[in-house]
């Protein structure tokens, strides 16, 4: 598959939320989406990621943009991790790795000489009409929310 970039139309998602409500593409029509990828609940990046844009929710709402987080965790993995961190958006659960494939990043990784299949961290900025904006693949965990708005 040939990897996403800037200008090209956002694929079609739909998703379950840590409420087990439907979440998709169409929900954000008219609005900026931050739509972010990472790789598990509660762990070093992941979290530092999460908080940053948190911190930063309100400044990135007032600018228009709606955060949706996407990891292979399940629904319950993402109501302790919501909790846990008093975070104000919604993560999807795509324990089926749909949408993760749907937007390439569910690649092959490789830690200590050890293949395996896992998420590349990346950042997707999807316009009002469903356009890709911007694509953070070196995605900077503790400056989150500034990559996006700069």
């Amino acid at each position: 598959m040939t990897p996403l970039k800037e200008g090209d139309k956002a694929p079609f998602f739909k998703g379950l939320d840590q409420n087990n409500r439907e979440i998709n593409l169409d929900d954000f029509k008219g609005k900026k989406l931050i739509l972010y990828f990472y790789p598990k609940d509660n762990t070093s990046g992941c979290t530092a990621e999460a908080c940053n844009l948190n911190e930063n929710y309100d400044t990135l709402t007032t600018q228009g943009y709606e955060v949706v987080g996407v990891s292979p965790d399940s629904a319950t993995s993402h109501q302790k991790f919501i909790a846990k961190y008093n975070l104000s958006f919604n993560l999807i659960a795509d324990t089926e790795k749909t949408i993760l494939q749907d937007y390439g990043v569910w690649a092959e990784k490789s830690m200590y000489g050890r293949k395996y299949m896992g998420v590349l961290r990346t950042t997707f900025v999807i316009d009002e009409n469903g356009i890709i904006e911007k694509v953070i693949t070196k995605v900077d965990t503790k400056n989150a929310a500034a990559q996006i708005v700069h």
